[in-house]
């Protein structure tokens, strides 16, 4: 799981999500970070963080400068990830692979790094009640695993 934040520049600082799309088995329509699985050929997590990021929004993996990974993270769903940090360039474009994002956006760094904008809230699954955290940009509500590690960048990034 890749975490690419633009450089500050010109314009601010910004984090690129993705909209998952409806076509996948699990967690289809959410937003997630661009990013998946450790394959065979990749020598560590960081590339296989740039290989899943380019596969996903086209980002060219020798424009990420990775600066850290956050620690593993368990989820509830069961899945131990390891997120990568990276910085790019301001002004990238970015391509979808349909099959798998639905959309590409850029959430603001500054509101990502404030632990203050994170709420707490719950839902339903499987006849159970859970809580999560939620940040809200535009039109988007981010949760969940999504919300936690941004959360966690956050946390770490305050000091």
């Amino acid at each position: 799981m890749l975490i690419p934040v633009s450089r500050p520049g010109d314009a601010a600082s910004n984090v690129v999500l993705t909209v998952r799309s409806e076509n996948l088995r699990s967690h289809a329509g959410q937003i997630s970070l661009p990013g998946g699985s450790i394959e065979s050929g990749d020598a560590d997590l960081a590339a296989a963080a740039l290989r899943e990021a380019e596969e996903e929004i086209g980002l060219p993996r020798e424009q990420v400068e990775v600066i850290g990974e956050l620690g593993p993270m368990a989820l509830p769903s069961g899945f131990l990830v390891t997120p990568v940090v990276g910085l790019i360039p301001t002004g990238l474009g970015f391509t979808a692979c349909p099959r798998e994002v639905a959309d590409i956006f850029q959430t603001p760094l500054d509101l990502i790094l404030n632990p203050e904008a994170y709420v707490r809230s719950s839902y339903i699954h499987a006849g159970v009640k859970r809580g999560t955290l939620e940040l809200h940009y535009e039109d988007y509500r981010i949760w969940g695993a999504t919300a936690a590690i941004l959360h966690r960048l956050a946390v770490l990034a305050a000091g």
